[in-house]
C-alpha cells in the first residue's frame, strides 16, 4: 500500500499523473529539473540557488507569468516564508520566496505533495512577482473560516493514522514514504466545524522517497 502510494506521488512530481492545480507547477518543476547542469563542487548552495532563480525568471518571462496587480492593501498576515493577502471572500493569495527550501524545485514538489494529500486547500500557482530583487511565487488558496481553536492532539492523531509519526515538536515523518512534514502548529492547521484544514505545509522528500526499496 505504502509502495503504491509512493509511486503515485513520484508520478505526480514527475508530471506523469495529475493532481489538483498541478499542471503549471509540474511544468515549471520539470523545466528547472531537466535543464539544470550538474553543480560544480566548488559552487556554494547560494550560487546554485541564484542560477536556478535566473532560469526560473527566464521561464516566467517567456511564459508571461509575472503578476503586477496584487492588491497589497488586503494584507492579512505573514510568517518567515510568506505573506498572505485577501483575494476575495473565498480565497487568499500567498507570496512565498521558497526560503524554507534549498532550491525552487523542492518548493514546487512541496506544492504538489500538499495538493495530493489536502485537495480541499490545494495551492493554485497563478504566477510570480518580484520585490526588492526577490522572486516570489504567488499561489491562490481557499479561505478557511475558523470556528474553533485547533487541538494539536487531534492533528497528531490524524497524521499518525496516516503513517506520519511525530518526531519533534510539530514536525512529522513518514518513514515508509520517505516524506517529512514540518511546522504544523495551530496557525498552519485550522479547524472549521470539527474538521482539520491544513493550510500551510512544509513537505520535504528524503532519499528514501526516491528509493525503490
Amino acid at each position: 500500500m505504502q509502495k503504491q502510494l509512493k509511486n503515485e506521488l513520484r508520478d505526480i512530481i514527475s508530471g506523469k499523473s495529475k493532481v489538483s492545480f498541478g499542471a503549471t507547477i509540474q511544468t515549471i518543476a520539470g523545466y528547472l529539473d531537466h535543464g539544470s547542469e550538474p553543480s560544480d563542487k566548488s559552487e556554494s548552495s547560494k550560487q546554485i540557488r541564484e542560477q536556478e532563480t535566473k532560469r526560473l525568471e527566464q521561464f516566467v518571462t517567456e511564459g508571461n507569468l509575472w503578476i503586477d496587480d496584487i492588491d497589497f492593501s488586503q494584507y492579512v498576515s505573514e510568517g518567515a516564508e510568506q505573506r498572505v493577502y485577501l483575494k476575495d471572500s473565498d480565497h487568499v493569495l500567498k507570496l512565498n520566496d521558497a526560503i524554507y527550501y534549498s532550491c525552487w524545485t523542492d518548493y514546487f514538489h512541496n506544492l504538489l505533495i500538499h495538493n495530493f494529500f489536502f485537495p480541499d486547500t490545494a495551492y493554485e500557482l497563478i504566477g510570480f512577482t518580484k520585490e526588492s530583487g526577490t522572486v516570489y511565487a504567488v499561489v491562490k488558496q481557499s479561505f478557511v473560516t475558523i470556528t474553533q481553536e485547533t487541538d494539536l492532539n487531534k492533528v497528531k492523531s490524524f497524521l499518525e493514522a496516516n503513517g506520519f509519526l511525530n518526531n519533534r515538536n510539530n514536525d512529522y515523518i513518514n518513514p515508509s514514504l520517505g516524506i517529512i512534514l514540518e511546522d504544523l502548529h495551530d496557525e498552519n492547521v485550522l479547524t472549521k466545524n470539527e474538521i482539520l484544514y491544513f493550510i500551510d505545509t512544509v513537505f520535504y522528500t528524503t532519499k528514501a522517497f526516491w528509493s525503490d526499496k
